[in-house]
């Protein structure tokens, strides 16, 4: 069997996430691996690196499926390009070790939020980005956002209500710019927890808005509490911008 690790870019807005699901065949992983199955004339499983939100866009998914095929890399993406939907891309096939697992191998991963902080709404943007009116204080949301970074337990900012799995992460980094009406959050770290970068977003706004003041984070990170941490905000907003590995399975470029 061969490994074929892939690099996708999709836009979320009209699908129900990644995940596979019985109830629906509107997923970005039960659409790959319809046409991949096609194509093997097998049953292919494919493996994402994560499992983005109903909603959420990627510039750069990492997946890997198993196959019997003698299709070369390059025929691989030709003919995946021409069957899968339009807001659906291939960007890049490669074969990889046996051993090579898009999520267990990864090593970390940048998200971007964008947000229009305007009253008029961004036509062309409209379906990448989150629309605020009021305005936000910046300054006040890098500083909160500087409690943020590091490694700590992020209990209080993931929708996960059970769960055996650690809540620990680390963040990098946490960068906020302002482009015109447009305020961009790129988030670094090794890991994101359910929803995480969403409801991270969601409290910096509230602080942007004065509704929190900066050093509240370090209490909400004590309290290991969902409850006190801000709102989701939409996930319209949220694009996987790169997954990040190491040595001979560091992404390539076209």
């Amino acid at each position: 069997m061969r490994n074929f690790k892939l690099t996708l870019q999709y836009e979320g807005t009209r699908y129900q996430g990644w995940q596979r699901q019985e109830s629906t065949d509107n997923t970005i992983q039960g659409k790959l691996e319809t046409l991949l199955s096609k194509m093997c004339g097998q049953k292919v499983e494919i493996q994402g690196s994560g499992r983005t939100d109903a909603g959420v866009h990627a510039l750069a998914q990492i997946a890997n499926f198993h196959a019997d095929t003698e299709k070369t890399p390059e025929e691989i993406l030709d003919y995946m390009n021409e069957y899968l939907p339009e807001d659906i891309a291939v960007v890049l096939v490669e074969e990889v070790p046996e051993r090579f697992h898009s999520r267990l191998n990864a090593k970390g991963k940048i998200y971007r939020y964008q947000i229009i902080n305007s009253k008029i709404p961004s036509v062309f943007d409209r379906r990448y980005a989150y629309q605020l009116e009021e305005k936000l204080d910046v300054e006040a949301m890098r500083h909160a956002a500087s409690y943020l970074e590091g490694t700590h337990d992020f209990k209080s900012f993931t929708s996960t209500k059970k769960g055996k799995k650690s809540t620990i992460r680390t963040i990098d980094s946490i960068q906020i710019d302002r482009q015109g009406d447009k305020l961009i959050l790129t988030y670094t770290g090794n890991g994101f927890l359910y929803h995480m970068v969403r409801i991270l977003t969601g409290t910096l706004i509230e602080v942007g808005l004065g509704k929190r003041k900066p050093e509240e984070m370090e209490a909400i990170i004590e309290a290991k509490d969902r409850e006190k941490a801000g709102y989701l905000v939409p996930a319209k907003g949220l694009t996987l911008v790169q997954v990040k590995y190491e040595g001979e399975y560091q992404c390539k470029k076209r």
